[in-house]
């Protein structure tokens, strides 16, 4: 019995396992270049929703919260930013956080309580972004309040002054700004987006 002996496979065989390799290397190159591509986009859409959260942040400490401190409704602070559609929690709950430490705050529910910016906030409002973007929802709330003995109705007060040899024995108490700890969050309203950026602000007022 003659033993067959033949090689004639073998050139397929290494044409197939070349091309298996080939294919491997392709797939993995578009894997690669893929998920760079997502990473790359998530990385810009949590740089804008930053921003987003940074302007929040300035408008707030600028505009929004030396308002709150002025007589006044807080339906007339909406109307007055109606373009960003400012909405404004309980007034009970946010006139405590404004003048209370953490544990006067008995008008305030545990979500408004919490840490979260984004469960019950204070303060909320939307930044247009460029079109076709829908834009960025700014969440902030007072997480904590160390009250001061600093007049809160907005006006800058000096101390009289004297001359050194002045005899003005009247003792002027040392002003002691009120400090509040904002969490601020900005978010891309956009289905599908999960970027988020979140700030701890301190205020001094």
């Amino acid at each position: 019995m003659a033993i067959l002996r033949s090689e004639g496979g073998a050139a397929l065989i290494t044409a197939l396992m070349l091309t298996m390799l080939t294919l491997v290397i392709a797939l993995t190159l578009l894997t690669i270049i893929t998920t760079g591509t997502k990473v790359s986009g998530s990385q810009k859409r949590y740089r804008s929703s930053l921003a987003a959260a940074q302007g929040g942040a300035e408008l707030l400490a600028a505009e929004i919260v030396p308002r709150l401190f002025q007589s006044g409704s807080l339906n007339q602070l909406e109307h007055d930013y109606a373009l960003i559609n400012l909405q404004l929690s309980d007034a009970n709950c946010l006139k405590q956080k404004l003048e209370q430490s953490v544990g006067g705050w008995s008008n305030c529910s545990a979500a408004q309580a919490s840490t979260d910016p984004a469960q019950a906030p204070d303060v909320s409002f939307r930044l247009a972004g460029e079109p076709p973007a829908k834009g960025f929802l700014v969440t902030s709330k007072i997480v904590d309040t160390t009250p001061g003995n600093s007049d809160a109705s907005g006006n800058d007060l000096l101390d009289p002054g004297g001359a050194v040899s002045s005899r003005d024995d009247t003792v002027h108490p040392r002003h002691v700004p009120a400090m509040y700890n904002l969490s601020v969050q900005g978010v891309r309203e956009e289905a599908g987006s999960r970027e988020k950026a979140r700030l701890s602000v301190l205020y001094a007022y």
